[in-house]
């Protein structure tokens, strides 16, 4: 998640007619299609690039067209607003993108995998719903100038469509892991590190090996090494599973006989997968605190060293819920 360095945005300043409304929307539609973000009313920021500079321009164009007038400048932030704030308005934006997909696809992931429905079947119409979910991350992700977290979860649950569509056994198969065997193993996972992620760190350290050694890859189809072990990955040996997130799924797969790990993991999937499935009271909570230390620490590492230690917390709760 690199900040833009100075003199690295673009300002749209714009005054449009009161009347006729409709073009007062066709210009604020064209700017949500671009991935403008508005700091100030009329006025709308992109980071500098050609495309930036081109669509801003179209739009510009259309304004004055239109009856309306403005200017294009390059700026840097100097006081006031800062990098980090505007950097924070196009996460917010297409946060909010992401999640809308997120619970679409959820919904479709819980329908499919049901006994009473079968993606495959003409009258589900599940090809064409699936290319619909995909065009959206399509459209979104060309407007994701930052790498917003909430784009990985959104990819891998359309994989997990694409899986059932395709008629593909579940990721996960029954019977307990031998833990033992998952020992002295470097576990590879995406970067920028959130949620999920973080959560199955804090598994694997505390209940599957203390010296686990991580590492965090920017690659989307990365090949493991044959001491490697990939986890919240397309293709991971642990991964989302359905309607359940990674973390869900290692708990479930490896049995671990913890009552602690069942609330814990309520909680991961609903931050995660943004559904309210369980409606448990702290998650709106622990997702502040997690979503502060990822502001925080940009490094992984560290990321994974302090999240462990909201997530001792969290264990240490629920164990001493289930002794009151």
């Amino acid at each position: 998640m690199k900040i833009p360095e100075s003199k690295k945005w673009l300002l749209l300043i714009h005054q449009i007619p009161p009347k006729p409304n409709a073009l007062r929307v066709k210009i604020w539609r064209r700017l949500q299609q671009v991935g403008a973000v508005a700091i100030k009313q009329s006025v709308y920021v992109m980071p500098l690039s050609e495309q930036s500079r081109e669509d801003l321009s179209w739009t510009l164009k259309e304004i004055i067209e239109g009856g309306g007038d403005g200017s294009i400048l390059e700026a840097h932030f100097m006081q006031g607003l800062s990098d980090e704030q505007v950097l924070a308005l196009f996460h917010k934006a297409r946060k909010s993108d992401y999640e809308k997909l997120i619970q679409e696809t959820n919904a479709l992931l819980t329908e499919w995998s049901s006994k009473e429905s079968n993606p495959r079947d003409p009258a589900v119409k599940g090809t064409v719903q699936l290319f619909r979910l995909k065009h959206r991350l399509d459209e979104i992700a060309a407007i994701d100038f930052f790498q917003t977290p909430d784009r990985a979860t959104a990819e891998l649950q359309l994989r997990e469509l694409e899986n059932l569509l395709s008629g593909q056994p579940p990721a996960d198969s029954p019977g307990r892991e031998g833990i033992n065997g998952l020992m002295d193993k470097t576990w590879v996972t995406r970067s920028n590190l959130f949620v999920d992620r973080i959560a199955c760190g804090w598994l694997i350290r505390r209940f599957i090996d203390q010296a686990a050694v991580f590492k965090f890859v920017r690659e989307p189809n990365y090949s493991p090494k044959p001491d490697e072990l990939c986890f919240d990955m397309f293709d991971g040996a642990y991964t989302h599973a359905g309607d359940r997130c990674t973390f869900e799924v290692m708990v479930q797969r490896l049995r671990l006989p913890d009552h602690a790990l069942v609330p814990m993991a309520e909680v991961v999937h609903e931050i995660d997968l943004k559904d309210g499935k369980f409606g448990r009271n702290e998650t709106d909570g622990f997702k502040s605190l997690l979503t502060g230390l990822v502001a925080m620490h940009p490094d992984d590492d560290q990321r994974m060293i302090e999240g462990f230690r909201l997530f001792d917390n969290l264990y240490a709760y629920y164990q001493q819920q289930k002794k009151v």
